[in-house]
């Protein structure tokens, strides 16, 4: 069962740093810059939560933050302009290296500087995208950590049917401007007639077309919800969950974090096993290694999570077998 990162271990990050080894390899001529652009705001509770084992994991490498490294961050809160703002401000400070967090990320560093080596995590096809020309050669002055591929968001609906068979509707929940948001969908697409079941788009980049149209769509039945992966959901989610909740809409979640703030049941990577990796990055750069040579490496594992409260509250049993196959389960 995986294990489950709660605020006392997040205090614990935060405040531990004291007794975290330095690593012999790391650097000592002078003070390293890393910059970090963050989709997500800074008050965030899994942003707060990625950047300290960010920092956590640099500082086992052997880089203190306010020692031989200074790590300037932007966090945008999925605001575009203040994602081209910050990255142009980074790349003025001439860093050694920047994190990318979230795929809308990518692309203003990358439009900024064609040098600064960029680490990228929770991006979905980055090949695709036009971020780097191959996983296995990435080239450029950028690489870093996949999602997952397309075909998971398939598994998503099947995961949905799973857990409430009655569900012959679905409103997916997606940002319908860049190419991973249609691409997801059109993976759901390839399974949901096979499973029975019509699908409804609804637009996740605003709050008032989410709330439209969750509204129009909770007014069927027999429905239930898809979030797929991009900003706008992950910005939103603090809408979307209690709104899923207050329609009694049974959904799956892409990542743990939404499951453990309430969502139903998610179905992803370890987003935060991410930023541990990328750290990994970040130091054999800072070492000498470049981005063009570091291949971009997929994600190792998925994790199912249940809350069995959420369940509850829709009115939901969940088998056990569903139930032994989850890595947690939220009581």
């Amino acid at each position: 069962m995986a294990a489950f990162i709660g605020r006392r271990e997040v205090i614990t990050l935060l405040s531990g740093a004291a007794a975290w080894p330095l690593a012999v390899h790391a650097q000592q001529d002078r003070v390293r810059l890393i910059g970090a652009l963050h989709i997500l705001a800074e008050d965030d509770p899994e942003s707060r939560l990625r950047h300290a084992v960010f920092k956590q994991s640099l500082r086992e490498l052997g880089w203190t933050d306010g020692g031989n490294a200074r790590i300037e961050e932007r966090w945008a809160g999925g605001d575009e302009g203040r994602m081209r703002k910050y990255a142009a401000e980074l790349v003025t400070l001439a860093p050694d290296v920047i994190l990318a967090s979230g795929s809308v990320t990518v692309r203003p560093l990358q439009q900024a500087t064609g040098t600064v080596p960029i680490v990228f995590v929770q991006v979905v096809d980055p090949v695709g995208s036009g971020y780097v020309d191959s996983l296995a050669r990435p080239g450029g002055n950028t690489t870093g950590f996949t999602n997952f591929e397309y075909s998971l968001s398939g598994k998503w609906l099947e995961l949905l049917k799973e857990i409430a068979p009655r569900v012959t509707q679905a409103a997916v929940i997606r940002d319908p401007t860049r190419g991973p948001g249609v691409a997801q969908f059109a993976a759901i697409q390839t399974v949901a007639q096979s499973l029975g079941v019509e699908l409804s788009p609804i637009n996740a980049l605003d709050i008032r077309d989410i709330e439209r149209g969750l509204s129009t769509f909770a007014r069927s039945t027999n429905n239930g919800g898809l979030i797929v992966t991009s900003g706008g959901t992950g910005i939103h989610r603090n809408v979307i969950i209690p709104l899923a909740a207050r329609y009694k809409l049974p959904a799956v979640y892409p990542y743990r974090y939404y499951a453990t703030e309430g969502g139903l049941t998610s179905y992803g990577p370890d987003t935060i096993d991410r930023y541990r990796r990328a750290a990994t990055y970040v130091d054999r750069i800072l070492n000498g290694e470049k981005p063009a040579d570091l291949p971009v490496q997929a994600p190792t594992k998925y994790e199912l999570f249940v809350n069995l409260k959420t369940a509850k509250m829709l009115g939901l049993e969940i088998s056990p077998t569903l139930l032994a196959r989850a890595d947690e389960v939220i009581e």
